[in-house]
């Protein structure tokens, strides 16, 4: 009787020792775990913050460059982009540049393309786009053809024979392309209230190589938190 309860005693002891080895194995990968996880999480959130600074520092050498213009020029702090109303380069109704628009852009176009395509920035350029953007008269599709040829216009311009050279000329077709928006996109005043003045522009834009897995990022670095 006495080995017998020798017997169940070491029994016990022996599953109890079996039990804080599993704990201790499960505890151990726990921390491993999570040390995986922040150490994801830690290059994500770096990821992040290196293609944000390259944003930040386009967007900041673009306003500095352009914050003295005689033209209402505007640089969204947001997305980087350049927009300034259409009655800068069409006649109302018109998609055909004017003699002064022409002006404006043999000014402005070359200042662009030397920030956006410098060599500090130009491997990460992913494409730069001409949008077309109307007010909010006539249909969709009247404004839609509008926008477009309006864009389109202005790559026409840049691009023709009789446009001034610029050192970026060359380079920048392999990024450049255009499209219209109608009046998808409208603009508002300081009141909130619609202005279809402003809303008739034409816009600047880039983009970023990593900008679409950045955003990924972001979304799964966002649940990951919650």
């Amino acid at each position: 009787m006495r080995n017998r309860r020798r017997t169940e005693t070491n029994y016990w002891m022996s599953y109890s020792d079996l039990m804080s080895a599993l704990l201790m194995v499960f505890t151990l990968l726990l921390a491993v775990v999570i040390l995986d996880y922040r150490d994801d999480l830690s290059e994500k959130q770096r990821q992040i913050e290196e293609v944000t600074n390259v944003k930040n520092d386009i967007i900041a050498a673009l306003t500095d460059e352009f914050k003295d213009s005689n033209v209402k020029i505007e640089v969204d702090e947001q997305t980087g982009a350049i927009r300034f109303p259409g009655s800068i380069l069409y006649e109302f109704g018109s998609y055909n540049i004017s003699e002064s628009g022409e002006e404006f852009l043999e000014q402005f176009v070359p200042k662009y393309f030397g920030i956006i395509l410098q060599d500090r920035f130009k491997d990460e350029i992913s494409n730069i786009i001409i949008e077309g953007h109307t007010d909010n008269e006539g249909t969709y599709l009247y404004n839609l053809s509008l926008s477009q040829n309006r864009a389109f216009s202005v790559v026409e311009t840049i691009y023709a024979e009789e446009f001034p050279n610029f050192k970026e000329k060359d380079l920048s077709k392999e990024f450049i392309t255009s499209n219209g928006r109608s009046f998808t996109v409208p603009l508002t005043n300081e009141q909130g209230e619609y202005d279809p003045e402003k809303s008739r522009r034409v816009e600047f834009l880039f983009r970023l190589k990593e900008d679409e897995r950045i955003q990924e990022i972001q979304k799964l670095v966002s649940e990951d938190e919650i």
